[in-house]
């Protein structure tokens, strides 16, 4: 039966002669004999252990892990445990590197649109974009609120038309009216504004920003902080409304 050295080991392994001394030390891969002069030698089975060792490094597994699935005997059912614990972790981090992805080519994207790139700039940007959940909730509300005062509508006019049921459409009336009420003032509470001059997020007046032009993600307002009157972006509001410049 073969033996092997340590650097041999090392060798046919694709690792150093250090990481076989590390494993011997951590109790992970101890050598089969030692020799004579008190060298370290590996059998076959200790090869195949090595690479299985290699393997599960190349899967991001701890080496306490792999040290706990290697000291069992009957190993099956801890292994797939161990394997669906790293399988989690690894998926979690690559939904952390995907949404960092995603930020850093949003922010490559805005920067492209800016005329003169600046740390004011970028940090309008992040916070825009660290924002925009909260932006999300409060759309969303508008809309599941919204759809079945659109539906509604569609069938009061529908059964005016087709039936001449009239009354169905003045009850639409009668509903749409506070609902349109409370729903404004619903989102007034829940936006802010990000002046693209200052810097400053501020909140306008409900009558100001009610009637104000807009766009799907800003108003043209005047800033209450600076003065700035021109489209400002439109971000979620928070406790504290003024951000610092």
């Amino acid at each position: 039966m073969s033996k092997y050295t340590t650097g041999e080991l090392a060798k046919l392994c694709g690792v150093t002669v250090r990481t076989v001394q590390y494993y011997d030390t951590r109790g992970i891969l101890v050598p089969s004999e030692l020799s004579e002069g008190g060298r370290r030698l590996y059998s076959e089975d200790d090869l195949r252990r090595m690479r299985v060792i290699c393997f599960l490094r190349e899967l991001d597994l701890p080496l306490d892990v792999i040290g706990q699935m290697l000291a069992q005997d009957d190993s099956g059912s801890v292994i797939t445990l161990l394997l669906e614990q790293q399988e989690r972790v690894l998926k979690e981090e690559i939904g952390a590197k995907t949404e960092k992805l995603e930020k850093l080519e949003t922010l490559r994207r805005e920067l492209k649109n800016e005329d003169k790139i600046s740390l004011e700039s970028i940090g309008d940007i992040a916070y825009t974009m660290n924002n925009k959940n909260s932006l999300k909730k409060t759309r969303l509300v508008m809309i599941l609120t919204g759809l079945p005062i659109m539906l509604l509508e569609l069938a009061g006019i529908l059964l005016w038309i087709l039936k001449g049921l009239w009354w169905v459409f003045a009850l639409y009336v009668v509903i749409v009216v506070p609902w349109g009420i409370l729903i404004s003032r619903y989102y007034f509470k829940n936006v802010a504004y990000l002046c693209p001059q200052c810097h400053t997020v501020f909140r306008p007046s409900f009558k100001e920003m009610f009637f104000a032009r807009h766009t799907p993600t800003a108003r043209k307002l005047t800033c209450t902080h600076c003065g700035h009157k021109g489209f400002c972006v439109e971000v979620a509001a928070e406790d504290e409304t003024t951000k610092a410049e």
